[in-house]
């Protein structure tokens, strides 16, 4: 809608302004740039000022917000017109175009991609390979389009040398299954990316150096301030993704080099003849061609020339023809290059095997990316050629707009009204029409034998176009001293009056390439060369025929792509340069006021208002303005839409001021709609604290149900798991009676935070039964020897990893040859002697121990203990009595106690006594 960024930032549409001015034109767009926004509507026309800074309005956030709505559901922008052009092909199946137009730096080539980026993002949601592969061949083409196409100028860092028309083909499904590229005069380009961007070895093999004011061509450029190294890297990448083969590729650099050679080529006469400066430079210009160094020389030097009788002569050169072929041949290689890059984009994206009755309706999508009008100091052949583009193209935007406007009023069954607007069909005629035209006469002078200067030229224009309304010159008219004579005429376009300078117009004109440079590149051993240059193949006998000159070429190409723009539903961007110094901050008037009189945008804002200013469909009027009527407000109860829309415009008077069509209303005058949105503005606020008020009611409402339902949830959920998990244990553990291990290997399920301490609990019985099961079939004769390793556990658990539970407990170690094998003999035979002497029934424990005194000296005995006595005995004596204690005077409080030969040094002497009393088994 109209208001939709509110009235600060002015109309967000030019048909909406009180008063179709260039000053209520200038202040409504310099308002919005001002405030950030550069994109306004003008009805389905975008016009872009160019911010010169990063805008964040191209995000994903932004895509999904355009996506699939109408233009006047959100602000006005690139997406909107781009979704436009997008639903018309796939809801109708209509062939679309978006003519983007606009001065040099302006920002065509950013709106561009900024379409191409949107149609990509919009496209193939599965994600099919073969789709996303078209998708990213088509925008990386556009990468290296600029690369090679682009070049820093005067007015613009990276400005576009060529017109680009792309249609990129949709299946059925909305999804591009690919496109076709066409270009449109070429301009001259640097190649400083190569130079910055190129590996030291790749320059090296090139025979180049990395500065650019080495070379002739590179040398005006040599300032660029971009990154040429991660473009050329990005230009790399973006050849190898469309498929560009490494021979290719290294062709393409060949030739570029060829170029830089052939610039810093020099001439000289030497007597009669001229001599190329420098061998060196043929040298290379012979390897990177794969031509042999005397064709090179002999192609630079001398021309060859059929004679009338048939003969076949070579004619030398003078040092100017030398380098006028030289520059000749250069601009021609990169001609050649450039359209061979384009051709082989085209051959990988171009649509193959498409059969309309399997795949169904082939629809497309055109996107028009050329140059606008320009009016410089000098105007030479270039601008005569752009601005009559831009004149073909402006025909038909009139054309095409009124034929909309015309289709829409005849198809809603509204009156149509007349409208006068400047026909420039004139203008068209002037430049293009048969044996009157200025290129037919270019073309003549061009086609006459003798010496033809562009002096004669002019003045033919003059005595042949002498009385036509739109052309002059300073010999028609003497008065007017900006034009120079002999060198100036002027054409009144319809973008304002344009003066050009002759010089040049004939050699730019006419094909100024020798053939014996065609032959030379025809005969290259490199295949890719080759094929740039078919025509060589002719010899000089069979060129008979004159190639046509460069303005019928082009007018015949603007010809065909009017044509085919012709037949598709047009949309528009029209890109305006708020300034020459590159400011984000300053809007120059006069600058923009030239700009918006030669796109025609007061023309495009009148024919839009020549009816009527605003038209809606019912459906959406209604929608909008229902709350400022009693009786559609909050919904209607009568018959149709259209009857409540009559009731709004009849409560606010505007009976005069509409026109009702089939589905649409139709509003004369801007003010009526400027009422309805101010009533709108005051009710808004009204309505939405009433709004607020109901929904926060209502979520509160909401909130408490779905409480009140989490909780009861959470209950049913808790006893679920719950049960859940005691049918679990119950399933695990049915059969564990019977398991060798009684469960010990079962898993237990984890519980609920609820069950926690339960689940605790019942491993602890699991376990008590487990051990009881085991203990069951312990024989009564092991107990004791058990009930030992429980108490040692219970004192050593902790403490020492391994205390002997692995093993069968013999008590009487020494005596063991297995542990004491050096030994046990001789402690045999002394417990025998002491038993007999001491009457003892058995040994209770035997082993080695380490005394420890008060000052924590140790040293290495053996203890002996029996029912009666204790006994300290010293191994490296044959184990002699050195101390016997009757064993009922032990007591847990004696200070002093033997220790098991163990490494508990680290423990408290009363722990070490206490340990030593439950090892021994002296305590039960």
């Amino acid at each position: 809608m109209a208001e939709l960024e509110g009235f600060e930032f002015g109309k967000s549409d030019f048909v909406l302004l009180d008063e179709v001015t260039m000053e209520q034109f200038l202040e409504n767009l310099k308002l919005r740039f001002e405030k950030g926004r550069i994109y306004t509507f003008i009805g389905e026309v975008v016009v872009s000022v160019n911010p010169y800074r990063q805008m964040d309005v191209y995000g994903k956030d932004a895509i999904d917000a355009y996506r699939g709505r109408e233009l006047y559901e959100n602000p006005p922008h690139l997406y909107a017109v781009a979704d436009a052009a997008y639903k018309a092909m796939k809801r109708r199946a209509k062939d679309t175009c978006i003519v983007i137009s606009g001065e040099s730096g302006a920002g065509k080539t950013e709106a561009s991609k900024y379409i191409m980026q949107y149609i990509a993002a919009i496209t193939n949601p599965s994600q099919r390979a073969e789709v996303e592969s078209v998708k990213n061949v088509l925008l990386k083409s556009n990468c290296v389009l600029e690369a090679f196409g682009n070049a820093k100028t005067n007015r613009n860092d990276n400005s576009s040398r060529f017109g680009k028309y792309m249609d990129i083909n949709f299946n059925f499904n909305g999804d591009p299954t690919g496109g076709h590229i066409n270009n449109y005069l070429l301009e001259k380009v640097g190649i400083i990316q190569l130079l910055r961007g190129g590996s030291d070895e790749l320059l090296k093999s090139l025979h180049l150096s990395k500065d650019p004011t080495d070379y002739t061509y590179t040398s005006p450029g040599a300032s660029s301030s971009s990154d040429d190294r991660s473009c050329h890297r990005a230009v790399m990448g973006a050849l190898k993704v469309i498929g560009f083969s490494e021979e290719e590729v290294s062709s393409v650099y060949k030739i570029l080099s060829t170029i830089l050679h052939l610039g810093n080529l020099h001439f000289e006469t030497d007597g009669e003849s001229v001599q190329v400066v420098g061998g060196d430079s043929v040298r290379h210009i012979s390897e990177l061609t794969d031509t042999e160094p005397e064709s090179v020389n002999k192609a630079l030097l001398y021309r060859t020339v059929a004679t009338g009788g048939g003969e076949v002569i070579e004619k030398g050169h003078s040092e100017q023809e030398a380098s006028y072929g030289r520059d000749a041949f250069a601009k021609a290689l990169y001609e050649r290059l450039f359209a061979w890059i384009v051709g082989r984009i085209n051959s990988v994206i171009e649509v193959k095997n498409y059969n309309p009755a399997l795949h169904g309706k082939n629809t497309v999508i055109g996107v028009l990316d050329i140059y606008g009008f320009e009016i410089f100091d000098n105007n030479s052949f270039e601008q005569f050629c752009i601005n009559y583009c831009n004149e073909k193209l402006q025909q038909l935007f009139i054309e095409l707009i009124l034929r909309q406007e015309q289709e829409e009023y005849h198809r809603e069954g509204i009156t149509w009204q007349h409208i006068d607007y400047f026909n420039n069909q004139i203008i068209v005629d002037l430049v293009e029409q048969p044996h009157k035209g200025i290129i037919s006469i270019l073309d003549e002078a061009c086609l006459t034998a003798g010496k033809v200067t562009d002096t004669v030229c002019l003045d033919s224009m003059n005595h042949k176009l002498g009385q036509h309304p739109h052309y002059t010159s300073r010999k028609l008219n003497p008065t007017d001293k900006s034009m120079e004579f002999h060198r100036h005429f002027r054409i009144r376009h319809y973008a304002g009056d344009v003066t050009y300078s002759v010089e040049g117009f004939l050699d730019k004109n006419k094909d100024p390439l020798f053939q014996d440079f065609k032959r030379l590149m025809y005969n290259s051993s490199d295949p890719v060369l080759k094929e740039m240059w078919p025509d060589g193949q002719l010899s000089i006998t069979e060129v008979t025929k004159r190639p046509l000159t460069a303005a019928t070429l082009f007018k015949n190409s603007i010809i065909a792509l009017v044509d085919k723009l012709a037949c598709k539903e047009p949309y528009y961007v029209r890109c305006i340069k708020p300034n020459e110094v590159k400011s984000p901050m300053l809007f120059d008037d006069a600058r923009c006021r030239h700009q918006v009189a030669y796109l025609g945008l007061l023309e495009n804002v009148r024919v839009r208002r020549a009816g009527f200013a605003y038209r809606q469909p019912y459906e959406r009027f209604l929608q909008r303005y229902k709350m400022t009527c009693e009786y559609t407000w909050p919904n209607h109860l009568m018959s149709s839409d259209r009857e409540a829309v009559e009731a709004i415009v009849v409560q606010h008077g505007f009976e005069g001021d509409v026109a009702y069509g089939h589905t649409k209303l139709f509003v004369r005058t801007p003010r009526s709609l400027f009422t309805l949105e101010q009533e709108r503005a005051a009710l808004i606020p009204i309505l939405v604290l009433f709004l607020q008020k109901v929904w926060r009611g209502a979520l509160a409402r909401m909130r408490c149900r779905q409480m009140r339902a989490i909780y009861k949830v959470m209950g049913c959920y808790k006893r679920y798991k719950v049960k859940a998990h005691f049918w679990e244990v119950e399933r695990r553990f049915a059969s564990v009676r019977n398991m060798t291990d009684y469960g010990k290997s079962v898993e237990w399920p984890t519980p609920p935070a609820a069950l926690m301490q339960f689940h605790k609990i019942t491993q602890h019985l699991h376990r008590r039964w487990r051990a009881r099961q085991i203990v069951k079939n312990i024989p009564p004769s092991d107990m004791a020897e058990v009930r030992a390793k429980v108490a040692a556990l219970g004192a050593l658990s902790g403490e020492r990893l391994d205390w002997g539970f692995n093993r069968a407990w013999e008590r009487d170690y020494l005596a063991n040859a297995r542990d004491c094998p050096l030994t046990s003999s001789n402690f045999v035979r002394i417990t025998k002697e002491l038993k007999n002497k001491d009457q003892y029934s058995q040994v209770l424990f035997s082993g080695f121990v380490r005394m420890l005194n008060w000052f924590n000296n140790t040293k290495d005995r053996a203890l002996l203990i029996t029912d009666k006595h204790i006994y300290r005995l010293e191994p490296k004596k044959h184990f002699k009595v050195q101390k016997r204690i009757p064993i009922e005077t032990v007591s847990t409080t004696q200070t002093c106690v033997y220790v098991p030969a163990l490494p508990f040094s680290n423990l408290s002497l009363s722990r070490r006594i206490k340990q030593a009393i439950f090892v021994t088994g002296l305590l039960d």
